[in-house]
């Protein structure tokens, strides 16, 4: 690989993050939202729709609402980690229940994979990303350079056999 194989990006000190539930598991993240409410007060919080809302009532902190999910929360945030506006998300997605908005639940998962994201998907994982050295520190994401990717890829198909 060459050095201009991939691009970084910098997650500051204080991280952005978004705290997306399924309605099955909302009461699950507003509870581990307040037992760590002393480590995500230090840190921008947002989040889909009532799950945004009820953390901020139940725990104090402040947080971003968008949309719900099924009426385009889910693209919003992925639209933010594109921007470089998300750092890690914490999403509990319910996988006992069929979600209409399947398709968009997956290409937010997508899209946080394509730009190196941390995805907490279940409450084990989201208590180690919190307890992770970097939560107090900067962090360089490593994300490939789809442009040369692309570039390479043409020329290659492009060439005569």
């Amino acid at each position: 690989m060459l050095l201009d194989d991939f691009i970084y990006f910098q997650i500051g000190k204080k991280k952005n993050i978004a705290l997306i539930a399924h309605d099955g598991k909302k009461q699950e993240l507003v509870r581990w939202a307040d037992k760590h409410k002393d480590v995500l007060k230090n840190h921008f919080l947002c989040g889909t729709g009532t799950t945004a809302r009820l953390i901020s009532e139940k725990t104090g902190l402040p947080v971003k609402g968008y949309n719900s999910g099924p009426l385009g929360g889910d693209q919003q945030i992925g639209s933010r980690i594109v921007e470089g506006n998300i750092d890690f998300v914490v999403f509990l997605w319910d996988p006992l229940e069929s979600q209409p908005h399947d398709p968009d639940v997956k290409a937010l998962l997508r899209i946080a994979v394509v730009y190196d994201i941390p995805v907490a998907n279940n409450l084990a994982t989201a208590d180690f990303l919190l307890a992770s050295k970097f939560m107090d520190e900067e962090y360089d994401r490593k994300v490939e350079n789809f442009n040369k990717t692309m570039l390479t890829r043409i020329e290659k198909f492009s060439q005569p056999e």
